[in-house]
This record gives structure tokens, C-alpha cells and sequence, in this order.
């Protein structure tokens, strides 16, 4: 990582770093193309223009060599989603959360009778117990 030294005044002593750069596919060959063209002055000349070093050209040669330039040229990134498949993706977690949902339903309603049944027992207990308190 390269460091910037603040020169001025009033600038406080110490080194900030500087933002690494990143090269393009495109950037990439269109760089290895010209300089494999140039000879030997014009090469040092493209090396000092675009501030690049013999290192990462040669690094850069061995990428386009394994094909790795080329397979670094498509968009950074997930690749695209087919649209068909997003939505059943989609439909999928919605069934998964419609099934609990009804799960959960179904528990309830069982509840629910049983509270019904438990409650027409004791009116029904109630019942037959006021009626043998009355004769």
C-alpha cells in the first residue's frame, strides 16, 4: 500500500494511505497489448504514464494466459437470477409460511373445541346440579 507524506504547514505528521487501485479486464489487455508492441524505452514510458510496475504486467500476462482476464470481464457480482426460478423461490416460502400458519391454526381450533366441550360439560354439570338442588 502506498502512503501520502502531508508536506504542508499545518498538516500533521503522519502517513494516510491511499485508496488501492483496481484495473479492469478491458484495462488489463488493452495495457498488455501496447506495451508487448513497444520496445524498450516506450515500454518504461507506459510503465511511468499509467504508474505501473513490471511486476503486475507479469502477473497480469499469466492471468490472461489461464483465461482468468477473460473470466474476470463479466459483471462483478452475483450472477443474474433467471426470473421463473426467483419466483418459485418466492412461492416456496410463502407455501412454507402458509403450512405454519395453518399448523398453527388447526392447534387453536383443537383447543378451542376442547375449552367448548370442558365448558358445555360444567354448564351441563351446573344444570343437573341446580336442578337436584330445586326438588
Amino acid at each position: 500500500m502506498s502512503m501520502i507524506i502531508h508536506s504542508e504547514p499545518d498538516a500533521p505528521d503522519f502517513l494516510e494511505p491511499t485508496p488501492r487501485r483496481r484495473y479492469g479486464a478491458a484495462y488489463k489487455l488493452e495495457i498488455l497489448a501496447e506495451y508487448d508492441g513497444l520496445d524498450r524505452d516506450g515500454k518504461g514510458d507506459l510503465l511511468r504514464r499509467e504508474v505501473l510496475y513490471t511486476s503486475l504486467l507479469s502477473e497480469w500476462r499469466k492471468q490472461r494466459d489461464r483465461g482468468a482476464i477473460e473470466a474476470l470481464a463479466g459483471r462483478p457480482g452475483r450472477p443474474p437470477h433467471d426470473p421463473v426460478e426467483r419466483e418459485n423461490s418466492r412461492l416456496r416460502h410463502q407455501v412454507q409460511r402458509l403450512e405454519g400458519d395453518l399448523v398453527r391454526a388447526r392447534s387453536v381450533i383443537a383447543v378451542q373445541g376442547k375449552v367448548s366441550a370442558l365448558l358445555e360439560e360444567l354448564v351441563t354439570d351446573s344444570a343437573a346440579t341446580k336442578d337436584v338442588e330445586t326438588k
